[in-house]
């Protein structure tokens, strides 16, 4: 019994494949063009083409007009568990670097909304950071903090372009989180964030809702952040009903 020999559009997914799990080609390099591809495996442009459309669509490449074809960065996880991290930790633990640009870092009286969310009376001063992060040169997600400002009274000179905000409250200030709700829902990108992280208008973001307590009950951290919903996925983890 013979044994039909593997499409070579097989074989080439199979070798790219090879080389982003191994690492050899990272999240966000460029990948050779078509004709090198073509020479390297001695195929056709529509075997090459082929593949790449496949891996594309798979997620694990994506393409740019007039670019070139580049490794897909993996997509933020979310896990609905009971943990207490947060995104430069979590990107951490996926081997990830996530830059950090600041674009907001003052102290300012706090309006009804976010005073409720912090248990804090209206007008009291608070920390606001508006915060775009990036993986490998992709904007991700922007946020807007809010801490009030008896807690931490000179956070709003310490660099937050770098680590973790949370690693930053715990060492200088002690304020170690204990506990947290987050919000998820699915919104359309704006004018503003749509800009700020290169995307179309009306593209789909998800919209994370957050306030974090310390282990006394009190509120120290209230953000609202918007992620693209095409580097994201959500990972729901469920236990069943005591017996």
């Amino acid at each position: 019994m013979s044994v039909s020999p593997l499409p070579k559009y097989h074989i080439v997914k199979e070798a790219i494949l090879e080389r982003i799990i191994n690492g050899s080609w990272q999240p966000g390099a460029l990948i050779p063009t078509e004709a090198e591809l073509c020479r390297e495996f001695g195929v056709s442009r529509i075997t090459v083409r082929h593949t790449i459309g496949d891996l594309v669509h798979e997620g694990k490449l994506r393409t740019v007009q007039g670019k070139g074809t580049f490794v897909a960065i993996p997509k933020l996880q979310e896990r609905f568990v009971q943990r207490a991290f947060g995104i430069y930790e979590d990107m951490e633990r996926y081997g990830l670097h996530l830059t950090t640009n600041v674009l907001r870092q003052e102290i300012v009286p706090v309006q009804l909304e976010v005073a409720n969310r912090l248990q804090i009376r209206y007008n009291d001063p608070v920390h606001i950071l508006v915060r775009l992060r990036s993986i490998n040169d992709v904007k991700i997600l922007v946020s807007t903090t809010y801490i009030p400002v008896y807690l931490c009274p000179e956070l709003v000179n310490d660099d937050l372009s770098t680590g973790s905000l949370y690693q930053l409250l715990q060492s200088h200030y002690d304020l170690k989180i204990a506990r947290g709700i987050r919000s998820l829902e699915a919104v359309a990108a704006g004018p503003w964030e749509a800009h700020l992280l290169d995307i179309a208008l009306g593209s789909p973001l998800l919209h994370l809702d957050s306030v974090a307590y310390l282990a006394d009950g009190r509120a120290f951290e209230y953000s609202q952040a918007l992620q693209r919903g095409d580097r994201a996925s959500i990972e729901i983890e469920f236990l069943p009903e005591p017996q």
